[in-house]
């Protein structure tokens, strides 16, 4: 019996270092590549953990760019100072993950191409935009993108304005102006509407919409305004201040 436990354990050794070897052999673009399909929170994330190597590549700016404050050479490729100035350099599809710690100031930045922009801490709070008096929003969305791991805070005006494309709100906190302003800031303010003529089943899959998972939303005279036709599907759980589940379709 215990032979037949040790031989086990040696087989598994042996599988464990044979896998090792072979995905440390594979040279750095294929590592990269491999990293590439990875969700950016938390699978992306977590191989920065791994090794040094591992961590040089899942930072690579090819997979994201980083909005850093404290960053003091800004010829590093692929790290930025605001968010602003990495939104301007980023491509369609770029991955955007934002430093945790501190406070970074957003005032009507437009994303104008899709994007993902990402806190880069283990909690939404770790990682907060504010958006001053005298703007209208933090952050204005006019292509398909998503936001996660973020707290949004409005004084005045809104904390996010969606003006078209596919809006995916997940795992953040967005905070506004609460009394006696609260009627002056709202969380969401979209002002999308659906063209005339375009069939439901159309609207259905390539509509303009925003899809909100797992976020709190303070303050604010409303969750959403819109000038438009809403409506709200799937919503599995609405609580005081807690929006778990809400998805918004036009």
């Amino acid at each position: 019996m215990e032979a037949g436990q040790q031989k086990l354990k040696k087989l598994a050794k042996r599988g464990k270092n044979l896998y090792n070897c072979q995905i440390n052999n594979l040279d750095d673009g294929c590592l990269m590549l491999i990293f590439s399909f990875l969700c950016p929170i938390p699978d992306r994330y977590n191989t920065a953990l791994v090794c040094r190597r591992w961590r040089f590549l899942a930072c690579h700016p090819l997979l994201w760019l980083r909005v850093d404050r404290s960053v003091n050479d800004l010829s590093e490729p692929g790290v930025y100072p605001n968010i602003e100035t990495a939104v301007s350099a980023a491509r369609p599809g770029d991955t955007i993950l934002i430093a945790a710690g501190g406070i970074h100031r957003t005032s009507n930045i437009q994303i104008k191409k899709p994007l993902c922009l990402i806190g880069a801490g283990e909690l939404p709070d770790d990682t907060t935009l504010i958006c001053s008096r005298g703007s209208e929003s933090a952050l204005e969305f006019l292509a398909t993108c998503k936001l996660a791991n973020l707290t949004v805070r409005a004084e005045l005006g809104c904390c996010l304005m969606h003006r078209g494309g596919r809006l995916t709100i997940d795992g953040c906190i967005l905070q506004c102006e609460s009394n006696p302003l609260d009627h002056l800031s709202h969380a969401i303010v979209t002002t999308a509407s659906p063209p005339d003529g375009v069939p439901a089943s159309a609207l259905k899959k390539n509509g303009d919409c925003v899809t909100v998972m797992r976020t709190r939303i303070e303050g604010g005279a409303k969750a959403v305004l819109t000038s438009g036709t809403l409506s709200l599907q799937q919503v599995t759980r609405i609580c005081v201040l807690y929006l778990q589940w809400c998805h918004l379709k036009y």
